[in-house]
């Protein structure tokens, strides 16, 4: 007989220890898309209940492709893209409260904002909502506000490599490796996209080049990572940086947080000897003194070399951390490794990898009122190859057909907590959660509505003003707004013929496979 301390090995009890990831059938996937091959640290890909989002190749400018999410197999080479960008994009995220608008990032130092429609669109989407005008230089990072409607941050990113803000020489110069404007600006803007406006302007907070920035679960706070290996926690509304952490991890590579429900920051990076390495830190509680990581002091090696970044799978807020799970991909590498974060020690847990034999370049994240709570799905990946976008299921084994509430805690729905003025006047609220008991049904297309102010109401020029117009007297105020209305009833028409054409469209196919 063993003796009573060896009679059983403990187990730790968790209800993902038997996770599983698998890929689709080919039939499910998303092929013959032409992906960005441009040099950047991005998830070139975003992804919602309703559509995927891809940068792609694109001559004369910067384009990305939106396909209705059952739209799978192979793509159309003449499929619409949304064009509209000078210079290649960079980042694309779609709004969490409104499934048919993205906003774009782009080299060209422009945000742009896009209304897509339910339907496919029978040629480019050329015309953003809004444009939003402000970086100096180009922008790598944009992120909606997870609880205040249409609040979008953007921050001029920098890659390893590219030298700080005026470190190039003359104007007009371009920077290896991946031949953009010169520099970056370090400036991290909040806009209301309902306005057009600029809402905040974080400068002289970050002395490098920024690699990521992150929102906390309610919108309150920032979290940065910067090429000085800093981590900041800043508080947007106050332009202070509440906590900061030098060097979380030692290596030269890219640093990348995220915050988790409970206020508390996960990182990853690379340790001197390029091991990849993970970090849960208590900086706002701690001010960043110790980490809540096992081990005592350190973040957690995980022992393999890393490639061009690791990034944590998610942008955090937006997911219920009462399902504690995260996983980390790194571009270039062919696994995903996904671990449970919990509050005992040593608080990260490693769960399982998903290896396959193809780098990834790139990966999307389903939100979690996109997946299917019939079969238990936890997590829904889209790993971008060279020429095409692979789905890759999440899963926990479960025997029965039952919904279960244990892996289905109430999660953020499409409805905003709060406006931006009542976010900027020092507001939080708690995101609006909803039940997946019955499945989430996407809503229908709405309006973004942009009213832009003007600035020259509020505030006129002192002194007496002059005339300099050359427009013709005659041309009155009722007459514009008459050429105006009969511009709206012309798109208007063209939206509707156009919807009507991709409809006959599809009766045709539907026609054509059935006769076949």
């Amino acid at each position: 007989l063993c003796p009573p301390a060896m009679s059983r090995r403990v187990v730790r009890q968790s209800k993902f220890r038997h996770v599983f990831g698998q890929p689709v059938k080919a039939d499910q996937m998303y092929e013959d898309i032409r992906v960005s091959k441009v040099t950047w640290d991005s998830s070139f890909c975003a992804v919602n209940p309703k559509f995927v989002a891809i940068i792609v190749e694109s001559g004369g400018g910067g384009a990305f492709i939106i396909l209705p999410l059952a739209k799978t197999g192979r793509v159309d080479k003449n499929h619409p893209l949304v064009t509209g960008h000078t210079a290649p994009v960079l980042d694309i995220d779609w709004c969490p409260h409104n499934d048919n608008v993205i906003a774009s990032a782009s080299e060209d130092t422009t945000v742009m904002v896009w209304q897509v429609p339910d339907y496919v669109p029978v040629r480019n989407i050329t015309e953003p909502v809004v444009t939003l005008e402000g970086h100096s230089k180009r922008v790598g990072i944009i992120s909606w506000h997870p609880t205040a409607r249409n609040v979008l941050l953007s921050a001029g990113k920098g890659v390893p490599g590219h030298p700080p803000r005026g470190g190039v020489g003359s104007v007009g110069q371009r920077c290896p490796p991946c031949r953009s404007p010169a520099g970056c600006d370090n400036l991290v803007i909040l806009w209301n996209v309902g306005t057009g406006e600029m809402l905040l302007v974080l400068e002289d907070m970050h002395t490098d080049l920024i690699y990521n920035v992150g929102w906390n679960r309610n919108g309150s706070l920032l979290v940065t990572t910067c090429k000085d290996k800093k981590v900041r926690v800043i508080d947007p509304r106050k332009q202070q940086v509440v906590a900061e952490k030098a060097k979380p991890h030692d290596g030269a590579r890219p640093i990348r947080a995220i915050f988790m429900a409970d206020g508390k920051i996960f990182t990853t990076g690379f340790s001197k000897m390029s091991e990849r390495q993970l970090g849960l830190w208590d900086l706002v509680r701690d001010g960043g003194s110790r980490p809540a990581s096992a081990a005592p002091g350190t973040p957690r090696s995980q022992g393999h070399a890393g490639c061009r970044g690791c990034f944590p799978a998610a942008r955090a807020p937006r997911e219920p951390r009462t399902l504690p799970r995260s996983g980390t991909q790194r571009l270039g590498d062919s696994s995903i490794r996904y671990f449970e974060i919990t509050d005992e020690a040593p608080y990260v847990h490693y769960l399982n990898t998903y290896s396959s034999k193809e780098p990834q370049g790139g990966m999307g994240f389903m939100p979690k009122r996109g997946l299917d709570v019939s079969k238990c799905e936890i997590a829904r990946f889209f790993k971008l190859h060279e020429r095409k976008c692979e789905p890759i299921v999440m899963t926990v084994p479960r025997k029965s057909d039952l919904f279960q509430d244990d892996l289905y805690p109430d999660t953020p729905g499409p409805e905003p907590a709060l406006e931006a003025d009542e976010w900027l006047s020092g507001k939080d609220a708690e995101p609006v959660l909803i039940s997946l008991r019955d499945g989430y049904v996407p809503v229908k297309n709405r309006e973004l509505k942009v009213v832009k102010k003007n600035i020259l109401d509020n505030k006129p020029p002192p002194g007496r003003r002059h005339s300099h117009s050359t427009c013709n007297p005659d041309f009155s105020q009722p007459a514009l707004e008459e050429v105006l209305e009969e511009i709206r009833a012309l798109k208007e028409t063209v939206q509707a013929q156009e919807k009507r054409i991709s409809d006959l469209e599809n009766k045709l196919c539907q026609f054509t496979n059935g006769t076949d």
